[in-house]
């Protein structure tokens, strides 16, 4: 069955911005998409890992969504994370789809911890009483459990089901994901681990959610725009750029500490604050110093994204 869902490209998963005492920054937040757009990403990505999103106290989850719609003014699709999901509760995400969010995102319950062979009845259930289209989002990183082929192809024509955002570090079940959803026109298939993008899109992935895409977006987006061309020399190209960038907050951290050296590598452009949510921890001055040396080198300060007014205003 057809739905008329289908989306493509780089959809970048932003990071959230936060003032100083931990509230929301819509001023940075208008910066963080005006730059993505500039760039010409496919869409954005919020209060998805990279966004902090499970961490983000719940009052302020849907102005954030809201305002993400907002600042976007129909330029490019807004995908919205849900949180941890306490059974089939879809008050919060039918919430960002009035809100004007194009597709909701979701993975797999944490708290609840549900097997992998339940997974199937349970996206069934939250599919049943959404009021728009859902992403499913594999992250068995962070969740402890991989949403199995089988449940998506059972799942398979529901009319709100759109696709799957798969971020298992796993290319075996990439190449068997791509082998049987593929090039479908009724469901999408994206990439969420920066390491397998490139193979992915040779695959016939519809697109990637690339975290590296809140440091370098125009290249992210160059790459689907070369892969659209089967253009597969420029997208091996920019896939090594895209990995060299995402060590300068990667190498040598956990997921968890990755984050908080992004969200300083977004301070030192002038983008937001270097402020995450517990229990996140921000990076050291030393560990500042490192990562700006090494954007320094790969040239990530030629182009200030904003006004030197607003970049002293965040330090």
């Amino acid at each position: 069955m057809k739905n008329g869902y289908k989306y493509h490209g780089a959809v970048v998963p932003l990071m959230t911005p936060f003032t100083h005492d931990g509230g929301l920054d819509e001023a940075a937040l208008g910066l963080l998409i005006e730059d993505q757009v500039a760039a010409g990403v496919d869409g954005i990505f919020v209060l998805g890992t990279t966004g902090e999103g499970a961490r983000v106290p719940a009052g302020m989850r849907l102005q954030l969504a809201a305002a993400a719609v907002r600042l976007a003014a129909e330029r490019v699709p807004v995908f919205g994370g849900l949180g941890d999901i306490a059974g089939a509760d879809t008050t919060e995400a039918n919430a960002f789809l009035r809100a004007g969010v194009t597709a909701v995102v979701a993975h797999p319950p944490i708290f609840e911890s549900i097997p992998s062979a339940g997974l199937e009845a349970w996206f069934g259930a939250l599919l049943d009483r959404l009021q728009g289209p859902l992403l499913l989002y594999n992250i068995p990183a962070t969740t402890g459990v991989s949403i199995p082929l089988d449940a998506v192809e059972a799942l398979l024509g529901h009319p709100r089901l759109a696709g799957i955002k798969d971020s298992e570090n796993n290319p075996a079940r990439h190449e068997q994901l791509l082998r049987r959803f593929g090039g479908r026109a009724d469901f999408t298939v994206f990439i969420g681990v920066g390491a397998l993008m490139e193979k992915g899109l040779m695959g016939g992935a519809d697109g990637i959610v690339p975290s590296v895409g809140n440091l370098i977006p125009a290249d992210c987006a160059r790459m689907c725009a070369a892969a659209r061309k089967a253009d597969w020399g420029e997208v091996a190209g920019v896939q090594d750029r895209m990995m060299t960038v995402a060590g300068v907050y990667q190498d040598g951290r956990t997921l968890n500490e990755s984050l908080s050296a992004l969200k300083a590598a977004m301070h030192l452009r002038g983008l937001c604050t270097p402020v995450v949510l517990p229990p996140l921890c921000p990076v050291s001055q030393w560990e500042l110093e490192g990562i700006r040396g090494r954007m320094d080198e790969l040239g990530l300060f030629q182009q200030p994204p904003c006004t030197p007014q607003h970049a002293r205003s965040l330090v």
